[in-house]
């Protein structure tokens, strides 16, 4: 695999991928010197076989011949020594760039809108993040020890055979040229199937993944069938790539385990024609022999990395496709007012999503003073959440604006928008993490003593007694109405200006709902608040109702007021639910 090659392989993308991995100078300075060793000290062992050779048919004394015995001994354990000393320091190097590669792709990746995280599961994301990335570790210890020291060694036989007789070392870099070219071509036709088998692994992830998180509904509703037909499908695919790389592999390394053979007979059969004319000696032939069979060491360490390099290469392209996704919700650099609740405006919102020509929100326009709630009630699919999402700049409206604190939210910083603006929804992500870092979201703390105190005040504070380690307890198995009640007190440490409750309080029983509803009542005291309620009771405390049917307000006004006039829509569906004026 010649270097030319490898680099006609890498994108530009990739090149800077491959820039987060290179080591401090001190790191690579100890690495370069461990690999020189590495290369140096196999090439000496030939010279002292010579040595012994030529001695012996010389007639030395059994002490002199016991002595090159033992130094080759001693430069087999050194050599040996050496390569762990460079493996080890290779694999610490290319783990710290790899992390480093990590941190970077979870982060971008968290930054990436909706829509694209909508177009991927999470187990595809999970292999782009991590597999590609262990592929590309695993390849960057692999061309370091591999192909680094085994381009060294080669390069180093082919020097000192061209040393010992001219003739035999241009037969042997011609074998060389030869062997290199095969595999150059080679590799051609492998990576793409290495791409393909990856994307499929990824793709078989991704079912499975999904598969599993909704395992439950899938074994009640009887569609185990669907589902294991559907992997059968997804299996199939990965093994027909699997196996057209495997082919190509075997392929290769059948062919060259041929070229190795034919190369050694001819080595051997120059090596004796010289031995016959009397230019070389016994122990020069067998030294030359040595040096053809080393040959054969690095080139099928270099075959075998071919397969790795294949994978690195698919991952390096996966991961700089990746990072070359770039979020359609430009950064804003503005910042919200820091304190006190915060007025919301939508101003003639439209909005479809994206690659769906589907208005789901139409000349959507209401006014929300700070410290004013509004209550959102429409059926399913009428466009609540997606209104709720485009106040949290979770997406940009297609038309109009949506104002907060009277800023346009596309001018708005990430930094301000998360700070002031805050969310609780009815399916509430918990971490396997101590409750500490699920309060926080793994950010600074602001004090055990007030985590208690937010803990207290959503109702947890018997609860949070009865946990072992406290706040330092990794949370496993916990209630809905527990994770409900969390999720207040994530909110009440944000302090958001404006709070966005998106079914709230829905799957829970009674005496649960009633402990949300006085949370939901400290949450919004001071605070803007938009509610989207399915069950009309929760809507009681709004200042405002807007009715939203096939994405267009049909109703808006003060609670009061829609809930005194018996032919509003408000009203209907009070009577409706049985829920008193």
């Amino acid at each position: 695999m010649s270097s030319r090659s490898f680099d006609q392989g890498i994108s530009p993308h990739s090149t800077s991928v491959l820039r987060l991995l290179r080591p401090g100078p001190r790191q690579s300075a100890a690495l370069v010197a461990a690999i020189a060793a590495t290369t140096a000290l196999p090439l000496a062992a030939p010279q002292i076989t010579r040595r012994f050779v030529d001695d012996a048919i010389g007639g030395a004394s059994i002490r002199h011949l016991t002595l090159i015995a033992v130094a080759y001994l001693a430069l087999a354990v050194a050599g040996q020594a050496a390569r762990l000393v460079a493996a080890w320091l290779a694999g610490r190097l290319a783990w710290d760039g790899t992390n480093r590669l990590r941190e970077r792709l979870a982060r971008h990746a968290l930054g990436l809108d909706l829509a694209f995280h909508g177009r991927h599961t999470p187990g595809e994301m999970i292999e782009r993040v991590d597999g590609d990335v262990v592929a590309v570790a695993d390849f960057v210890v692999a061309f370091l020890m591999d192909v680094v020291a085994s381009a060294l060694l080669l390069a180093g036989v082919v020097v000192i055979v061209f040393g010992v007789d001219w003739r035999i070392g241009c037969a042997l870099l011609a074998y060389c040229l030869l062997i290199g070219w095969g595999m150059a071509r080679a590799q051609r036709l492998a990576v793409p199937a290495a791409a393909r088998s990856r994307a499929a692994s990824a793709r078989l992830f991704g079912m499975l993944e999904e598969r599993l998180a909704g395992a439950e509904d899938l074994r009640a509703n009887g569609a185990g069938e669907h589902t294991v037909r559907r992997f059968h499908q997804v299996s199939a695919a990965l093994y027909r790539a699997e196996v057209r790389d495997a082919r190509i592999g075997t392929t290769l390394l059948a062919g060259t385990s041929v070229a190795f053979a034919a190369g050694t007979a001819i080595m051997l059969g120059l090596a004796a024609w010289a031995l016959r004319s009397g230019t070389l000696t016994v122990g020069t032939a067998v030294l030359i022999f040595q040096y053809t069979l080393m040959v054969r060491t690095p080139f099928e360490r270099l075959i075998d990395q071919i397969r790795q390099y294949q994978a690195a290469l698919a991952g390096l392209t996966r991961i700089a496709d990746l990072l070359a996704e770039r979020p359609t919700l430009p950064e804003g650099t503005r910042s919200l007012p820091a304190t006190g609740p915060l007025g919301l405006r939508l101003e003639g919102v439209g909005f479809a999503y994206p690659g769906d020509d589907e208005q789901v929100l139409s000349g959507v326009t209401l006014t929300l003073a700070p410290g004013e709630t509004l209550g959102l009630v429409g059926r399913t699919g009428s466009g609540k959440t997606t209104l709720a999402r485009l106040a949290l700049r979770l997406y940009d409206p297609t038309e109009g604006a949506v104002r907060v604190g009277g800023l346009d939210l596309r001018e708005a910083g990430q930094a301000s928008l998360r700070t002031r603006i805050g969310v609780v929804t009815q399916d509430v992500q918990l971490f396997a993490a101590s409750l500490r870092d699920n309060l926080t979201l793994f950010r600074p703390s602001p004090g055990d003593g007030r985590l208690r105190e937010v803990l207290h005040g959503v109702g947890l504070g018997d609860w949070l007694a009865g946990l072992p380690d406290g706040l330092d307890t990794e949370l496993r198995a916990v209630s809905a109405g527990e994770a409900q009640l969390i999720a207040f007190a994530r909110a009440f440490l944000a302090d958001p200006g404006l709070v966005v409750l998106d079914e709230a309080s829905s799957r829970l029983d009674p005496a649960t709902e009633r402990r949300i509803e006085q949370s939901i009542d400290r949450l919004l005291a001071g605070r803007t608040g938009v509610i989207i309620a399915h069950r009309l009771s929760s809507l009681s405390r709004v200042d405002k109702i807007a009715v939203l049917d096939h994405g267009k307000i049909v109703e808006y006004g003060r609670r009061a007021d829609l809930a005194a006039d018996p032919g509003s829509r408000f009203g209907r569906l009070l009577d409706l639910a049985g829920v008193s004026r």
